[in-house]
């Protein structure tokens, strides 16, 4: 699933290829994703300028002068910049024509969302559900010790809930809890304020990181200009199982939590 890094990166292609620009034409393929699409939908976005192109966890909110497009890219999904006249395949579900530039949204899974907002966004059932930001100044290690206090359930799957922080998926909370030292199975309420000290710049660090290399691109996802992220060859535990670990040589344990893998050094993280 494409993650705070993956939906920031998209976020920021489409603000430097069409923010400002008039959203002209709608074109779409499919009448629903995870959700049904709104009817009339090409209609209602058809003439208005895209204002901004925010993000909000994994979510996309596309500011386009009266409301807001809520994107959200399900398991597998991406939106890229296509040249006019490219003819679509199987799993490309919409078309949004700015002028000569096309972005088109692929979904093999259809598991994302296209859904138009009025009012508040923030105000939507499905962001006003949402956990803090982890790139912003709130996001600190007392914040986390005092959110975390008393809860039984292991670290991993805690930092992972989009209810207490969004956007740290299962890449990267594996990666930050090995930069910190954190074996992924401790208890989230006895980590103590000094290890979250640490795994809190971690978090940051690693996202801020994946950020800049484009994100990580697994099977599917590509930027808006149809490249690849580079963060999946700087993983260090994430996908390494068996494989030695880059620090002491131990063997990357894999284990099962909840339904996720979970990768970590059993010597490096305690």
């Amino acid at each position: 699933m494409p993650e705070l890094p993956e939906v920031e990166v998209t976020r920021r292609g489409i603000e430097k290829r069409v923010g400002g620009a008039r959203l002209d034409r709608v074109i779409l393929r499919t009448p629903a994703l995870r959700y049904p699409i709104p009817a009339g939908l090409a209609r209602t976005l058809a003439g208005r300028p895209l204002v901004e192109a925010k993000r909000r966890g994994k979510y996309l909110l596309l500011d386009l002068d009266g409301g807001h497009l809520l994107v959200h890219l399900g398991m597998s999904g991406s939106l890229r910049f296509v040249a006019p006249g490219t003819a679509p395949e199987k799993h490309d579900h919409a078309d949004f024509v700015f002028g000569g530039v096309v972005l088109r949204l692929t979904d093999p899974r259809r598991f994302g969302a296209l859904l138009w907002l009025e009012g508040d966004p923030l105000a939507h059932p499905l962001i006003a559900k949402l956990g803090i930001e982890p790139l912003t100044r709130a996001f600190t290690a007392d914040w986390l010790h005092a959110a975390l206090r008393g809860k039984s359930v292991a670290i991993k799957p805690a930092i992972m809930d989009a209810g207490l922080v969004v956007g740290v998926g299962n890449i990267y909370a594996a990666e930050s809890l090995f930069d910190a030292g954190i074996d992924p199975r401790r208890a989230a309420g006895r980590v103590s304020l000094a290890r979250l000290e640490k795994l809190v710049p971690a978090v940051k660090h690693t996202l801020q990181a994946a950020i800049r290399a484009g994100g990580s691109t697994l099977r599917d996802f590509c930027n808006t200009e149809g490249g690849m992220g580079d963060f999946q060859t700087r993983h260090k535990v994430y996908d390494r199982a068996g494989e030695t670990c880059v620090v002491c040589g131990t063997p990357i344990k894999l284990i099962r939590q909840g339904q996720r893998s979970t990768c970590f050094c059993p010597k490096c993280q305690r």
